[in-house]
């Protein structure tokens, strides 16, 4: 019948542009930094300090402004802010292609940073979860098994076309896809998402009552602080890799290889946690994650004995980190509520990012004092404090 309302699609359907457009977000505002970074230490002569430590200070920027996205998120205004992020960061990436001084570039990366706060991961489940209610496990996982390749977009792009383009060039190009690929699709997604609105939950008086009712609970600390312990090791692993391996005696390729495999063993999580959903709900996911980061650290710490461990690693911990994008924000809605729930999820952003962002400083001292077997057994403790602490948040909420 004419006027007739269109039917939803199913939301598999409606959230893949989404999925794409997180996936282009994240290949160019965020993985482009290190596949980049050792063209800018050729072309500017920089040292990696100097030029890591901008990207740094863009993550710390991206983790304070998180509670405030996540604001503007309850308040509906999330489609302004997330496309918004999106055109902003294409123009950053022109800004980023004519810096010449170091001050420039820092400059923009820290711009660069407050547009990720609006439009990576953190507001993207947000976003979703306010949106589509109790089914945002579903949208979040599907975003994720997509997006989980976003690295392997970004770094052969950006070797090709810097090798073509020069890195100016390159950085021209990925403007070029964030506004005309990105943001379209962005723009489809958040449409076709809308079809699947849920009701809205009650919601409080005023947002300082989200702040102040949710800071009194002892599960929102726990959900705090076990993943931000998540967030803190992998920043300390994960920027450390090479280096670690080496200091273990195994040779580059096998090094190469390894940690290469981190990435696409998150996807894989990703995959076994869609196959088992209907079986493990999202405590034990949870759990499970924090045993496999845990199993894979220990076989890290062992491979000086046995080298071959180094596989041993990389399959448990990759999986099991994959899996903390989605259990992260699906147990944030079940435990502490819907409502507020884009200030919630911001808040617990900021130890989470913070942890990433000093993870590397952190591990690069322990290591100048006390070698890398005391970042891989200070790793583990942390990962077996995390899973404490969600133990704890399956008390509290009760």
């Amino acid at each position: 019948m004419a006027g007739a309302p269109q039917a939803a699609p199913p939301l598999w359907q409606a959230v893949l542009p989404l999925a794409v457009a997180e996936t282009l977000v994240w290949a160019t505002l965020y993985y482009m930094f290190p596949a980049l970074l050792p063209v800018w230490e050729s072309e500017f002569g920089w040292t990696r300090g100097e030029i890591s430590g901008a990207f740094t200070a863009s993550l710390i920027v991206t983790a304070l402004i998180s509670p405030r996205a996540g604001r503007i998120i309850d308040r509906g205004g999330s489609r302004a802010m997330f496309l918004g992020a999106i055109a902003a960061g294409a123009l950053l990436l022109v800004l980023l292609s004519q810096v010449t001084a170091l001050w420039q570039f820092w400059a923009v990366w820290l711009a660069i940073g407050l547009v990720n706060g609006m439009c990576l991961y953190e507001a993207c489940f947000a976003i979703i979860t306010v949106t589509v209610g109790s089914r945002a496990k579903q949208a979040i996982t599907i975003v994720t098994l997509v997006a989980g390749f976003a690295g392997t977009v970004s770094f052969p792009s950006a070797y090709l076309l810097s090798e073509t383009l020069g890195w100016r060039g390159a950085l021209l190009v990925f403007a070029a896809v964030a506004a005309l690929v990105a943001l379209p699709l962005g723009m489809a997604g958040l449409r076709l998402l809308e079809r699947h609105r849920a009701p809205p939950p009650a919601q409080p008086e005023t947002q300082q009552t989200v702040a102040r009712t949710v800071l009194r609970k002892p599960a929102f600390w726990c959900i705090a602080f076990g993943f931000a312990a998540t967030g803190l090791v992998h920043g300390m692993i994960i920027s450390h890799i090479r280096p670690i391996m080496d200091d273990r005696g195994i040779e580059t390729g096998i090094a190469v290889l390894i940690a290469s495999m981190v990435g696409p063993m998150q996807v894989v999580g990703r995959v076994i946690m869609v196959a088992a959903q209907r079986h493990v709900d999202t405590f034990g996911a949870a759990i499970a994650t924090f045993v496999g980061m845990a199993i894979g650290l220990a076989a890290l710490l062992s491979t000086e004995m046995m080298p071959w461990l180094a596989f041993a690693f990389v399959v448990p911990y990759g999986a099991a980190y994959g899996v903390i994008s989605i259990v992260r924000p699906v147990l944030t809605a079940e435990v502490l509520g819907r409502a507020g729930f884009g200030q919630i999820a911001g808040m617990l952003a900021v130890p989470y990012v913070l942890g990433g962002a000093m993870g590397p400083v952190l591990a690069a001292k322990i290591w100048v004092f006390f070698g890398y077997d005391t970042v891989l057994a200070l790793s583990l403790g942390l990962v077996g404090a995390g899973m404490a602490a969600i133990l704890a948040t399956r008390r509290a909420s009760r």
